[in-house]
């Protein structure tokens, strides 16, 4: 069994509609069953609101409240109203409390070690070429073109033990983010 002994960080980035949140998805229990707690910290490219009009919390933010827990039995979700530019990731991972195994999805403009995710079917581009800290591979190409390690995107053994192999140390991954 696989178990750190401290918090590991790895990526995954690829462009919309490649199937990073399925791929996530399927990943999850798959390290939970090697005994690993595992969070995520995903990336949103537009607005979103996970409160909507009509509840409690969300009142108290339209109000003016600049950060509002909602706690129950079940759960609690904290939420902060930004004034100023976006938190780095490097603020975000902060955040985060301590896991065995922290998964990003998407920021794929920052400097952690990533995985990346490519379906052919998207027509997009793969990325690993321009991106040096792309070190493997998932996707549903037969023959990809790189040396990269790669999984095909149902083979979630392989990709398992990619993301074991590649998780890097928080401290390292903190040391090459962007402030």
């Amino acid at each position: 069994m696989w178990k750190v002994l401290r918090m590991r960080v790895i990526g995954f980035s690829g462009w919309s509609g490649a199937g990073k949140t399925t791929l996530l998805v399927k990943l999850i229990p798959l390290l939970k069953g090697r005994g690993l707690s595992v969070s995520t910290l995903k990336h949103a490219h537009h607005a979103f609101d996970i409160d909507r009009p009509g509840k409690d919390s969300f009142e108290h933010r339209s109000a003016g409240a600049r950060e509002v827990l909602v706690a129950s039995s079940q759960r609690w979700a904290l939420m902060h109203e930004l004034a100023g530019p976006e938190p780095s990731l490097a603020e975000l991972v902060g955040r985060m409390s301590p896991v065995d195994l922290l998964l990003i999805e998407g920021f794929k403009r920052q400097e952690h070690v990533k995985i990346e995710v490519h379906r052919a079917a998207n027509g997009k581009p793969l990325i690993f070429g321009e991106d040096a800290t792309i070190r493997a591979l998932v996707s549903d190409l037969a023959a990809p073109p790189t040396d990269l390690p790669h999984a095909h995107l149902d083979d979630m053994a392989r990709v398992t033990e990619l993301v074991l192999e590649l998780a890097q140390p928080l401290e390292q991954t903190l040391a090459r983010l962007k402030p």
